[in-house]
């Protein structure tokens, strides 16, 4: 994700520590006064000055043309996080009114919309949360119904206990016995595969079969294709980005405006959290390091979460770089372990 970070001494690491610290607090850039006053050291004004020139010479820190202070880039964030930030672990208050609010007796869509309005509301910036991947997830069951004017009506059950219905259009009409057969040989031949996997299955399957059972296989492959389709459509859920407005690091309304119309087509921001995907933990990207420059102003934190011991998705939290690393890790890490826990019970 980074590149090999720049080796500081012990009074540059204390200095970079505090400038840091002292603008995710402020947003205001950090003079040598202050410096002098914050860091507990005993060094001359000059001493202070030519170390700010070694960190900005390392690019770690950047002059604001505005201001005699500093302020952190993206690299120095990246140090900071890597090697000074010490965790703050949430209380078992805090724990506990989130488990709360993650009630494994909610469905699974009220879950995940929870854990996004609360990742947005305690860190009062954007959460962000994939609903989990659909061809992740394991078919046990599925029957077609007849509709008309070319309709199927899909039942489905997923993963053991959840029940999915879908309508889908298809290329003619077909008959509930023709639906019948296709229904029975996919749960004859197909159940507990994921989506993906069935349906590579039956294209397999179609190339191989005989002349005679080719119409039965083609309607197998063109609803079950459908129903994949439908599933394969990622949705992002997004809330609280109005948060982002009350940031000045982010007060540019044209990359405000860019930042928003992302959130809305969601397909940059669904293939970072896709990059999340198969990773266990807490993952921070900082700036030019999501590599979609709409979010080169804005740090994002996420966490992958599971059902069953099984990852299917990832939740987060988007805002600017100046954030309160320190508090919004641990919030992404316990969100992610609870939402986990609720959905495994279900």
């Amino acid at each position: 994700m980074s590149e090999a970070l720049p080796k500081l001494d012990d009074r540059s690491h204390a200095l970079l520590k505090t400038l840091i610290e002292r603008y995710i607090s402020d947003g205001q850039p950090v003079g040598s006064r202050t410096l002098s006053r914050d860091s507990g050291m005993s060094l001359s004004p000059a001493t202070i000055r030519n170390v700010m020139s070694d960190l900005e010479d390392m690019g770690l820190i950047s002059s604001p043309h505005t201001s005699a202070g500093r302020i952190p880039t993206a690299q120095g964030y990246r140090v900071f996080i890597d090697t000074m930030l010490n965790v703050r672990p949430l209380d078992g208050k805090a724990v506990a009114e989130l488990k709360k609010q993650l009630n494994p007796g909610l469905d699974s869509k009220m879950l995940i919309k929870a854990a996004s309005t609360i990742l947005s509301e305690i860190t009062h910036l954007a959460g962000i949360i994939m609903i989990p991947r659909r061809d992740a997830m394991s078919v046990r069951h599925i029957e077609f119904l007849p509709l008309s004017n070319r309709r199927i009506l899909t039942i489905m059950v997923i993963n053991e206990k959840e029940v999915q219905n879908r309508i889908l259009d298809v290329d003619r009409s077909y008959t509930a016995s023709e639906l019948q057969q296709a229904a029975n040989y996919i749960n004859q031949n197909l159940l507990g595969h994921h989506l993906r996997e069935m349906l590579d299955r039956l294209k397999t399957e179609l190339l191989q079969t005989q002349q005679e059972l080719s119409g039965l296989m083609r309607l197998v492959v063109e609803v079950s294709g459908k129903v994949f389709d439908q599933n394969e459509q990622e949705e992002l859920v997004v809330e609280g980005q109005t948060n982002l407005m009350g940031f000045n690091d982010l007060s540019d309304m044209d990359k405000l405006k860019q930042l928003f119309e992302a959130f809305n087509k969601k397909r940059d921001i669904l293939h970072l959290l896709d990059r999340c995907q198969q990773a266990e933990g807490v993952q921070i990207f900082i700036g030019h390091e999501s590599g979609y420059k709409v979010l080169d102003d804005c740090s994002v934190v996420t966490s992958s979460y599971s059902t069953g011991g099984e990852l299917v998705g990832v939740l987060g939290v988007v805002g600017p770089t100046r954030i309160p690393y320190d508090r919004v890790i641990p919030i992404v890490d316990i969100t992610a372990k609870l939402l986990s826990s609720a959905l495994t019970q279900k």
